[in-house]
């Protein structure tokens, strides 16, 4: 293998969102003994969900098997509502690390329904977004993957609405916005689009360096969504090669040239490192920045809420002034790459 040079999107790795579930499933296996449930893979990738599991995460697809009173946390992709009354049925502590971001198209969702709305939703079958969000309104709610779903709805009589899961490529959900727009000319749309910024970000990043590269490594998990999303633009604005893998091990032996690199937005920076390394370019990385990111989404109110609680009843424990108001800089400071890392507990 001889690679010359690598060219690193930035930004990449990890959003907000997955900053925030990350951090507040640690805080869970702290603060409870194992077994903590989680409904669903926290993120969507494989370096994440198995270092949870090593510290006792119990990762289920149906919160009925969770046992009664046991503390259970939601993944960032959000729940359907159903799921979050059951869990709290349950009598144990229920943590929701639902994604800002998700929980914004939730309500966009059903105030549209109430208003009598129908909505076409742009997302993938199965994926746990997509199915949480359209359970919010499952009568109003349409899922559409392509322009024929479109069609099959002209029939109907309006008002109609446009929604998107947050983790499409730019380039499927504007073709099917476009297509929306002709078919339905009075169709509602959010302001704001419901991609997400980070989402549109490392897509962004990518597509200014995609092109001129031999090769594009994504690094990230088959089922992540916006993962393969980013594979879909490098092979779009025409690069010959594009490589999606989980880590450094899958990579092949004869990478050659320049090698473009970037991270899905739930993939961790050590795997980044770890890919560097094996890459070894002959002439060093080159970080190309299309934008600064600065975004903080805090822990869960009900996390936050428990661990204030937890810092007052130590307070009076050690009889020393209350202390329990709940320090967002230090949690803004505290990371989930330090959360993940050896030295991180």
């Amino acid at each position: 293998m001889s690679v010359d040079k690598v060219v690193l999107a930035a930004p990449r790795g990890f959003c907000a969102g997955v900053e925030k579930a990350i951090k507040a499933l640690d805080w869970m296996t702290r603060i409870f003994e194992p077994p903590v449930f989680c409904y669903h893979e926290i993120v969507h990738n494989q370096f994440v969900v198995d270092h949870f599991r090593s510290l006792g995460v119990v990762f289920v697809d149906d919160v009925a098997d969770v046992p009664s009173g046991a503390p259970v946390m939601l993944s960032a992709h959000g729940s359907p509502p159903q799921v979050i009354e059951s869990a709290r049925r349950s009598g144990g502590t229920v943590i929701d690390a639902v994604c800002p971001l998700v929980t914004k198209v939730h309500h966009e969702l059903k105030v549209r329904a109430r208003k009598g709305y129908t909505i076409l939703y742009v997302g993938h079958e199965g994926h746990e977004e997509a199915v949480g969000t359209m359970a919010v309104a499952p009568k109003s709610a349409h899922l559409i993957e392509s322009t024929g779903d479109i069609d099959a709805l002209s029939g109907r009589e309006g008002p109609f609405a446009l929604l998107s899961q947050t983790t499409l490529s730019l380039d499927e959900w504007q073709h099917l916005r476009e297509y929306a727009e002709q078919t339905f000319p009075d169709i509602w749309m959010p302001n704001r689009s419901d991609l997400c910024f980070a989402t549109t970000n490392r897509q962004a990043a990518l597509r200014a360096i995609a092109a001129d590269a031999d090769a594009v490594i994504v690094i990230g998990s088959a089922n992540s969504s916006n993962t393969v999303a980013l594979a879909q633009v490098a092979e779009a604005v025409g690069c010959a090669r594009v490589l999606r893998v989980n880590r450094a091990s899958e990579l092949p032996d004869d990478l050659t040239g320049v090698v473009a690199v970037t991270a899905g937005a739930s993939a961790p920076e050590s795997l980044v490192n770890e890919v560097l390394e094996f890459l070894d370019p002959a002439n060093g990385v080159e970080v190309r920045s299309v934008t600064v990111e600065d975004e903080y989404f805090p822990p869960p109110p009900e996390l936050r809420e428990m661990l204030k609680a937890l810092s007052a009843a130590l307070d009076l424990v050690l009889a020393t002034p209350l202390t329990s108001t709940f320090d967002g800089q230090a949690d803004r400071d505290f990371t989930a790459a330090q959360v993940l890392s050896a030295t991180g507990r």
